[in-house]
Formats: structure tokens, sequence, C-alpha cells
């Protein structure tokens, strides 16, 4: 493969969302992995029934609907706690071998970039946060387009705004069903399974599966 440019997922790629809630685990509770469970998932689900119901919303506005959802759901009435776990959605951590990982591949001459359901002002607190900002070619949004993956018309932005084709790009996901709809589309994917799920039955093949980031590098380093 002739790879020019790795583009990142960023939510539970590049950035931990299990974060927000681990950070604040003693007001939460025991429940503490459930409630962030639930609260990524409804997060997808409404990026998801939105696109089809033509409804959009940014991400700002479907992750703090998607907390509303998973508070009530355990139970959960604490406004400040709700403002604060915002908060930190907006700082969310980079996993720890984010930066090392996308320093290899900047190394290595090839261009970097995110591309996110994540609104722009969210993508910036989260890479400002997190330090990755110079080690990113491009963010890209899907807030121009107002529609979220996995529709083809997101996967199209890379081409757009880095001018290169699918078949140069190696798209790095741990969420199965955008690592299928990348490849799907055109890119060499890599699916970073962390938590050792099944496959999927969905089209698209991958060029590697991997568990961190770390794989990423060793994957193009073979």
């Amino acid at each position: 493969m002739d790879i020019r440019a790795c583009v990142f997922d960023a939510y539970g790629t590049l950035f931990d969302v299990n974060g927000p809630a681990r950070h604040l685990a003693e007001e939460i509770g025991d429940k503490w992995p459930a409630f962030s469970q639930t609260w990524r998932d409804k997060q997808l689900q409404y990026t998801w029934l939105r696109s089809l119901m033509g409804a959009y919303k940014d991400f700002r506005e479907v992750t703090a609907d998607a907390l509303d959802f998973a508070m009530e759901a355990n139970a959960i009435i604490d406004p400040d706690l709700r403002v604060r776990l915002l908060d930190l959605y907006n700082r969310i951590d980079a996993y720890p071998d984010a930066a090392e990982t996308l320093g290899k591949l900047k190394a290595s001459g090839r261009k970097t970039a995110i591309l996110s359901n994540g609104c722009t002002p969210m993508l910036s607190s989260g890479v400002a946060a997190s330090g990755l900002g110079e080690l990113l070619d491009d963010v890209i949004s899907v807030d121009a387009i107002r529609v979220n993956k996995p529709h083809p018309h997101v996967y199209e932005l890379v081409e757009e705004r880095l001018a290169v084709q699918p078949e140069h790009v190696l798209f790095v996901s741990s969420n199965a069903w955008d690592a299928h709809a990348a490849s799907h589309f055109g890119f060499n994917v890599i699916w970073l399974n962390r938590s050792g799920q099944p496959d999927e039955r969905l089209p698209g093949t991958f060029a590697a599966r991997g568990r961190e980031l770390a794989d990423v590098a060793r994957f193009l380093a073979a």
C-alpha cells in the first residue's frame, strides 16, 4: 500500500470517551461504567437517527441530549454534575499512546488528520486540551455537510481537504461501524478493537486489526 495520509476517528479512537465519567466516578458511584456506556450508546444512536431523519444537530447538542438520557436512566438528578461532565467532554483526554503514534506518522512524511462527527468547537477544545494540535495536519468535522458518519459524503471530505485519493488513505477507528463504512467507501482501514468484540456483519474488510494506537505505527513499519 502507498499510504500518504493517516486519518483517525476522534471519539473512542484518539479520545477516551469513558474519561469524563471515570474522572467523576466517586460521585456517579459503582455504576459509572454502565452510565458511561449508556451515554456513549445514545450519543451514537442520536447521530445516526438524526442523519436518517434529516434533523441534524451539532455534536455538542447531541452529547448533551445523550447525557440527559443517561442521567435519567440512572436516576441521577444533579445539574452541577451534568455541567462538569459536559465540561470534561469538551476537554477530553487522549489515549496515552496518541501523541507518540501521531508523532511517528508525521515523522514518516505522511499527512495526519481527524475525521469526526464532532463539531468544530468541540474538536478544537479536545485537540488543544490533549496537546495533539501540532501533530495533525487537519481536523475535519461534519459541520459543513450537516450529516454524520457513516454517510459516504463524510468520507469524501478527506479527499477534498487532504487532496488524496481513497486508496492512499489509511483510516483508523475503534468503532466497528465506522471502520466498515470507511472500508466500503474505499479507504484502507485498521480497526482498533479495544474491547475484543465479535466481528460485525457489515460491508467492508480491514487491512489490519489492532487493540491500541501504537499498532498503527507498527503496521506501517512492517
